[in-house]
């Protein structure tokens, strides 16, 4: 048999629901009740009630799916993003090697969401500048906080 498992299921569950149905009907004409329906008319209020169940339970079901999806896409998305700030990070860190007044010079990176901060000694204050434009300059960048000090010596 052929097709999602999801459309295999669908006899299955029907035939559960149709013996549901008939155990129903079968107990309300055992019963004798006379409420001014039919045996046939209980039976059609019983099916009723049957597939507006299953038709409750199915929107729950893809209310469910929908918010587990949402939920995988979000965390794609965040793990993308750190993916993203660790190779910014990488390539500011490179950047400044290739300086020779910041290569000696300790300057410690941090990015998140696209955000550079800058913290350490430089010895001037044109080094600082420089440090920044770097940073600035790295693809993916959405601004610098340059928090670099001046240090003499």
């Amino acid at each position: 048999m052929e097709g999602s498992p999801q459309t295999q299921q669908r006899p299955a569950s029907r035939v559960i629901g149709m013996m549901a149905v008939l155990a129903l009907a079968g107990g309300l004409v055992a019963c004798d009740k006379n409420d001014g329906q039919t045996a046939g008319q209980r039976l059609d209020s019983a099916v009723q009630k049957t597939e507006q169940t299953a038709a409750d339970a199915q929107r729950k079901m893809e209310t469910a799916a929908d918010r587990a999806g949402s939920a995988t896409r979000d965390a794609a998305a965040k793990a993308l993003a750190v993916m993203d700030d660790a190779g910014i990070t990488t390539k500011v860190n490179a950047g400044l090697a290739q300086d020779p007044d910041l290569s000696a010079v300790k300057i410690d990176v941090d990015t998140r969401n696209g955000i550079v901060t800058l913290n350490g000694p430089v010895k001037s204050a044109e080094a600082r500048e420089r440090a920044g434009k770097i940073a600035q300059g790295v693809e993916g960048v959405n601004s610098v906080v340059n928090q670099l000090t001046v240090s003499a010596g």
